[in-house]
């Protein structure tokens, strides 16, 4: 069975009706695909190239969003500063409406729920990260912060940082967080090891370590589920 080959061709070549503003207005955004959104994003002569230049080197939005405004300016050829901003800012939104509500503390009954938070932004960390959410006497997220960012392997965690914030807000409990950028959530020895010495500190400072989450590619691992580094005793 022969394969049929597509052609794609540029936007200038495209009659307007078929061009990604015009689809968008006719038929709403979810028609276009990513590179046709940025191009109606960043818009002008160039959006094109531009577009395509920066899902040819990034390949996801989620790495275009990590990317510095200098650091776009300088990949995709007639990006200027003001429309890489512009650019920056409308992935913040997309993200930002994926979070919970601000109105609202979120309350954490079970993993998912600390997951669903957390992996908004840690999931497509390029660098690995630990994050601390707080939590007040009801489960409810008093803070989201990030502790530690360390190389694309490797990041050390002192024990007494973690609690720090804690007892400085008086937070009777914690959630401790980190992403693995391999994508792959599965936890090491180290974060085992980790999860003992944090569930261990916290008893002695009466603030109680709920869980340790490893957050990989659209994934996750609770360890306290899987009753590694806890006391199930």
């Amino acid at each position: 069975m022969k394969g049929s080959l597509i052609v794609y061709k540029p936007l200038a070549e495209l009659p307007a009706f078929e061009r990604p503003v015009s689809r968008i207005l006719r038929e709403g955004p979810a028609v276009c695909n990513t590179t046709e959104l940025l191009q109606a994003l960043i818009g002008g002569s160039k959006a094109e190239s531009i577009a395509r230049e920066l899902m040819g080197r990034y390949i996801t939005l989620g790495a275009i969003s990590h990317a510095t405004v200098i650091e776009l300016t300088h990949i995709a050829h007639g990006l200027g500063e003001k429309c890489a901003i512009r650019l920056k800012a409308a992935l913040e939104l997309g993200r930002r409406s994926l979070a919970p509500m601000t109105d609202e503390r979120p309350q954490i009954r079970t993993p998912s729920d600390a997951a669903k938070i957390l992996m908004v932004e840690m999931s497509s960390l390029e660098q690995e990260e630990v994050r601390i959410l707080l939590l007040d006497a009801r489960n409810r997220v008093i803070s989201n912060s990030m502790l530690y960012r360390g190389s694309q392997t490797a990041c050390s965690v002192c024990v007494g940082e973690v609690f720090k914030a804690a007892i400085r807000h008086g937070a009777p409990s914690l959630i401790v967080a980190h992403n693995h950028p391999s994508g792959d959530a599965s936890p090491s020895a180290e974060d085992v090891k980790l999860t003992t010495n944090l569930v261990k500190a916290g008893k002695l400072l009466d603030c109680e370590v709920i869980d340790h989450l490893v957050i990989g590619s659209m994934t996750w691992v609770s360890l306290k589920e899987r009753g590694l580094g806890f006391d199930n005793n």
